[in-house]
């Protein structure tokens, strides 16, 4: 095991071990303690008091970030030839559709988020084993299944993302960068959990978030009370 830089060292010395901290506190001290030289995520996972094989129990959906995610996300738009040159001008990075779906087939992925009409779905359903695997298949629930592909880009772009609940009952997802300031990454965290909190199945029984843990791409994840999401 490789040994700790005085910056890591310095970085878990500000970590108290076993406390819980409010969204507040998480979201400041996260960027005290990642001393990555890049600009890391900021990631959320949230234990759900859920069973995800079980159908009725399944937790997914979308969130519109207030500030973001921080990332540069690549849009493939799969369109018919009227809507291209909106969608490019929406801030589609790749716009088409045979070529790109043959591109596909070949194994290119080089994209973040594709977005397709209703009518065009019959075409992609065919690319699943390839798309699928890399959680790229357009799906309605998402919004990447949709007749409006320029308010579709748009929203992607601006930071809306789609998330879903692993075996494990565990949801993942990015709220940001440690460039942001504390007020962004918490406001961003609290949108995100209070959009799981609205997406609680009724089959659900019992305690609903379970636990909740911050952390940056290269430092140990900070437990936080589900109660402080609330607080201002």
């Amino acid at each position: 095991m490789s040994k700790l830089t005085k910056n890591q060292k310095l970085a878990l010395s500000k970590v108290e071990a076993g406390k819980t901290y409010t969204l507040k506190e998480a979201s400041a001290l996260v960027k005290e303690i990642t001393t990555s030289k890049f600009d890391a995520s900021v990631d959320i996972d949230v234990r759900l008091g859920v069973d995800p094989r079980k159908a009725n129990q399944m937790v997914r959906g979308v969130v519109s970030l207030p500030h973001g995610t921080g990332k540069q996300v690549r849009v493939l738009v799969l369109t018919t030839p009227d809507q291209e040159a909106a969608a490019k001008e929406a801030g589609a990075d790749h716009v088409g559709l045979d070529e790109y779906i043959e591109k596909i087939k070949g194994g290119w992925t080089d994209i973040d988020v594709i977005i397709t009409q209703p009518a065009i779905m019959g075409k992609i359903g065919a690319l699943g084993r390839v798309l699928g695997p890399r959680g790229l298949m357009p799906n309605p629930k998402s919004g990447t299944v949709t007749n409006d592909v320029v308010q579709a880009v748009k929203e992607v772009k601006q930071g809306k993302i789609d998330f879903k609940v692993d075996k494990a009952g565990i949801v993942h997802t990015s709220v940001g960068k440690v460039s942001f300031s504390p007020d962004q990454i918490k406001d961003n965290a609290k949108e995100f959990v209070a959009t799981l909190i609205k997406l609680k199945p009724a089959a659900a029984k019992g305690m609903y978030v379970k636990s909740i843990y911050l952390s940056s791409t290269m430092s140990p994840g900070l437990k936080i009370d589900p109660k402080s999401v609330d607080e201002i």
